[in-house]
């Protein structure tokens, strides 16, 4: 070896160690999403996690919105909170009554840099996760707006057109009959989320209160539900009638039925637009068209964001914030948000991504793809239309879903059913209330 090797070689032998390269903050990310919406969070994260070195955002698998709601809360009060939580639609009133626990996201951007413009969201999005004066709460990562799919097939071994999926309830009754008549399917209609789409949304959609105090979203008092006016009670009237021969087959309380219409027992579906990826997965030939409408109601209003929002706990480092903030500037970007809503299904969050989307080929070339946005921004919504919000809403839920279950079962019809939610549902309210 060269003198001048042996003396570089004795250099390097006593130089000062190597700095540890500095580690990176994670960021724990708690969601509820299965399938191919399970698939889009990974992507999301990975690519995050790939577009810079600071910070690493791990998401885990909680179960159902409910499940991992519980699973939040629980956490908390053990001291091992993560630092985002997915919650879902009927959560809010739930998360805003824990003000002390979460951190506001306008406050977490604004503090790290980032300038919190809330016009550059879709506004309803925005104003169902917000405070009255604005201030937005939670980032809505996934909203979404319930859909008609109709399995085209289906449609048309029934002697149904295909490009003429129903527009009003009275009319899925009728095709939902004529599809298990003729033997096309076993069953003619299902449904997702019957809290959501068949009480919270179809008083929304068609303009009639669901509580009291615009849904709970006025001050002024102790909101009392309405949910037994004559409208609901002749829309689940029919659900039970049809329910007693199949006609409509009833999944669960969540999204299980999307595996009835996935398997083509079912030739009409109501859903969360945001199922539409298993559905384009399954290699359907589907199609989309608006929520019905009662056609006693005077015509559709606007449908209110469903989905979920991203929430942040309190008490966190400096550094992850940070890191919230700058997933939260990311997952804001127009790209990512334009992949998010054509993969997925969901809204875009932004004005930029839906322009993008509408300046593109996107909806010409997907039918009803943009069915789901029109239907909550088409109109201004009403003291009617703005959306439910109740600081134990999933309680209500729970106590609809049992007794819709007794009435699916033929234990009781619609007005006993109605009734008995509206007992319940106040005297759960009243009590929610007076623990605040």
């Amino acid at each position: 070896m060269h003198r001048r090797n042996l003396i570089a070689a004795a250099v390097a032998s006593f130089a000062l160690p190597a700095l540890p390269a500095l580690a990176q903050t994670e960021i724990s990310w708690w969601h509820a999403m299965t399938g191919a919406n399970a698939e889009v969070v990974e992507k999301i994260a990975s690519d995050f996690n790939a577009s810079q070195s600071d910070y690493k955002v791990t998401p885990s698998f909680k179960g159902t919105y409910p499940e991992t709601l519980n699973a939040g809360i629980a956490a908390f009060r053990a001291g091992q909170a993560p630092d985002i939580m997915q919650v879902f639609d009927v959560g809010t009133g739930v998360m805003m009554g824990a003000e002390g626990a979460m951190k506001p996201v306008a406050e977490v951007l604004s503090e790290n840099g980032y300038e919190f413009d809330k016009s550059q969201y879709l506004p309803g999005i925005v104003a169902y996760y917000s405070k009255p004066d604005g201030t937005m709460l939670s980032f809505p990562y996934n909203s979404s707006s319930p859909i008609t799919y109709i399995n085209k097939d289906i449609f048309e071994a029934a002697g149904l057109d295909p490009n003429d999926p129903p527009e009003t309830w009275n009319e899925v009754w009728e095709m939902a009959k004529t599809i298990k008549e003729s033997g096309a399917a076993p069953c003619g209609y299902t449904s997702t989320w019957l809290t959501w789409i068949h009480l919270e949304n179809f008083a929304a959609w068609n303009d009639v209160p669901y509580a009291t105090f615009e849904n709970g979203l006025a001050e002024g008092g102790v909101p009392e539900l309405q949910l037994n006016a004559p409208i609901f009670v002749n829309h689940f009237q029919m659900l039970a009638d049809l329910a007693k021969d199949g006609t409509f087959k009833y999944g669960g309380r969540t999204s299980e039925a999307k595996q009835i219409f996935l398997a083509g027992e079912c030739g009409i579906f109501t859903e969360s637009s945001g199922g539409l990826g298993d559905i384009v997965k399954s290699g359907m030939n589907y199609g989309i068209a608006q929520l019905p409408y009662d056609s006693d109601a005077g015509g559709p209003q606007n449908t209110i964001p469903g989905g979920a929002s991203l929430w942040v706990f309190g008490d966190k480092s400096e550094e992850t914030y940070k890191g919230v903030a700058a997933f939260f500037d990311y997952l804001s970007q127009t790209d990512v948000q334009t992949y998010l809503h054509q993969t997925s299904g969901y809204l875009p969050v932004t004005m930029e991504a839906y322009e993008a989307t509408k300046s593109s080929t996107f909806y010409d070339e997907n039918p009803g793809r943009e069915t789901p946005i029109t239907q909550m921004m088409g109109k201004e919504p009403t003291a009617n239309s703005r959306g439910v919000r109740l600081p134990n809403l999933p309680q209500v839920r729970d106590i609809a879903n049992e007794e819709f279950e007794k009435m699916l079962a033929g234990d009781q019809d619609a007005q006993t059913t109605m009734d008995a939610i509206v007992e319940r549902g106040n005297a759960a309210i009243k009590e929610a209330y007076g623990n605040m």
